[in-house]
């Protein structure tokens, strides 16, 4: 009767997690639409042509009182929402540690930015200034609410299911976000079946993504559980703890500076990819001259891609070890850049071929970085390390928007800013083949794979 009633318990246990993790996935189908469809098509060509509408004579806005290239605005706003949103995390982490209280937390995040988000059917006319508010709160809300939604994942997962459940929740964003840009694609293309224009058929879009947002939120919020705080915060230490705590892991790092080699290869390399990802569309809208619909289809495409590319890799990885394979990676973005720069204006051919280069590179790229520098973390600070990679991650990807910005500033030239991010992928690569990773994987104290 005792072994019935363990294995009940443990059956119902089993059961519980699943129905959690099944919530889980529904965060990354709520919030991927905002990427896909808001971040990568819709939001940087519009805000665009909006600063432009506002811009003076000499093609300026001021914002604060500070003259901006209109051309420049949307990637000046993808840098502030990134800084605050390095502020802002520590804050949050550290206040969902210390009372245990992740739900609530990632409710506020979720809703601040799909409120946000759903704002953008009001950017009309010239109001520049309002479309870069909201996206500096709805980008900053959505890098917050991810970091909330990762920590999950060791509480939902035992370490044996981990894998197959975080590849399944990035599967589900991926189908959101394809899903979402077909009915955008048909929105925008047959705006005047529907009655409305252009203009309003695109802002149209830029609120579903937040009605999407926010109305699958609830999914997750519902079934997610909070677990209580792990230890007490008292006095001095309950003050500040997420910023003394990133202080402390990477002084922590600093012991292991082979991983600390990495990582900083990774940030570098990967704030290129963010970077591509968010100025493409605004590179093939402004420079190239292509029409929305070629850009959705475009993205449409990056998006089916990347999970083929990711599958390929890995398999690629298996052969010739995860460290060449990412390598392999760096060399085609850069390619991929250097073609960019060449492709003539008015060739949407030349630019879907671009797109199926970047979707077979993306998602792989970035699944082995991951999973190479789970091989670096000392055993016992798993969840310590991989908070420090996702802060350190959005507090570099600022530089490359940044970069972009103000190569476009100094040139008038997308072309010239486009080229400039190989800077990126060119140094992460420097870097990551400096890394002895076999060495620095011992050196962490854990065992060697055969391939890697």
């Amino acid at each position: 009767m005792g072994t019935d009633t363990v294995r009940t318990a443990a059956s119902e246990e089993a059961a519980g997690r699943r129905r959690e993790q099944r919530g889980w996935y529904f965060y990354d189908w709520a919030c991927s639409v905002y990427s896909a469809s808001v971040l990568t098509v819709f939001l940087g060509p519009y805000l665009t042509s909006v600063a432009k509408e506002a811009a003076d004579a000499d093609g300026y806005v001021h914002p604060l009182g500070i003259p901006v290239r209109a051309g420049s605005f949307f990637a000046y706003s993808v840098s502030l929402s990134v800084i605050l949103a390095v502020v802002v995390m520590p804050l949050v982490g550290a206040a969902a540690d210390r009372t245990g209280r992740k739900k609530p937390l990632l409710g506020v995040t979720a809703y601040v930015g799909a409120t946000a988000t759903t704002g953008m059917f009001f950017l009309g006319g010239d109001r520049y200034l309002l479309g870069g508010v909201l996206l500096v709160v709805a980008n900053a809300s959505m890098s917050v609410g991810t970091m909330l939604y990762n920590s999950y994942l060791p509480q939902i997962a035992p370490p044996e299911e981990r894998d197959a459940v975080s590849s399944r929740g990035w599967a589900f964003g991926y189908a959101a976000g394809s899903l979402m840009l077909v009915v955008n694609l048909v929105l925008y293309l047959a705006h005047d079946s529907f009655g409305v224009s252009e203009s309003t058929a695109v802002r149209i879009c830029l609120a579903s993504a937040g009605v999407w947002w926010g109305g699958f939120a609830i999914i997750p919020l519902r079934r997610l559980r909070d677990r209580g705080r792990t230890e007490p915060a008292a006095g001095r230490e309950a003050t500040a703890p997420g910023l003394r705590q990133l202080a402390a892991t990477i002084r922590d790092m600093r012991r292991h500076p082979l991983t600390l080699s990495f990582l900083l290869a990774y940030l570098i390399y990967n704030d290129g990819i963010q970077t591509v990802i968010s100025q493409a569309s605004v590179y093939g809208a402004e420079e190239l001259g292509l029409g929305q619909s070629t850009l959705i289809g475009a993205v449409l495409l990056v998006q089916v891609l990347a999970v083929a590319g990711a599958l390929g890799m890995g398999r690629l990885a298996r052969t010739y070890g995860a460290q060449r394979t990412i390598l392999g990676s760096l060399v085609a973005w850069t390619l991929t850049l250097g073609a960019g720069y060449f492709l003539p204006a008015g060739a949407p051919v030349g630019f879907f071929l671009l797109a199926s280069a970047i979707g077979l590179v993306l998602g792989g790229s970035q699944a082995l970085s991951r999973s190479l520098f789970s091989h670096l973390v000392p055993p016992g600070k798993e969840a310590e390390y991989f908070s420090a990679y996702e802060m350190s991650d959005r507090g570099m990807s600022w530089l490359g928007p940044l970069l972009f910005g103000i190569t476009y500033q100094f040139t008038g030239s997308y072309r010239d800013a486009i080229i400039s991010l190989v800077a990126f992928f060119v140094i992460g690569f420097l870097l990551l083949a400096r890394v002895p990773v076999r060495r620095a994987i011992g050196a962490a104290g854990n065992p060697v794979p055969e391939k890697i």
